[in-house]
């Protein structure tokens, strides 16, 4: 566990069933998409607010990809996080993992 309750790894589902969507093929974009989700967990554990952008910045991915991955954060199968949003400014939110 780190400072803040998290456990050091992910669960780590089978690739099969780690993420979903039609175009997701597992051999193909496995590996690229949990390293995001690595990524994106490992910013978000120190409970402060992060904008998709910067998170997007901070692993070298789309904003988008940012966006599915603090999704896949919120689901049972990657701990059912609890992520809180703010609205920061017009359309542009703020994102941040609340502490266990």
């Amino acid at each position: 566990m780190d400072l803040f309750g998290y456990a050091a790894t992910l669960p780590d589902p089978p690739a099969k069933r780690a993420f979903d969507g039609a175009s997701y093929e597992p051999d193909q974009d496995h590996g690229r998409l949990r390293k995001q989700l690595e990524g994106v967990r490992k910013i978000m554990a120190d409970g402060k607010w992060h904008t998709l952008s910067e998170l997007a910045e901070a692993i070298g991915c789309e904003t988008q990809s940012a966006s599915a991955r603090v999704r896949d954060l919120r689901k049972p199968k990657y701990g059912s996080e609890t992520i809180e949003r703010k609205r920061i400014d017009g359309g542009l939110y703020g994102y941040r993992m609340v502490p266990k």
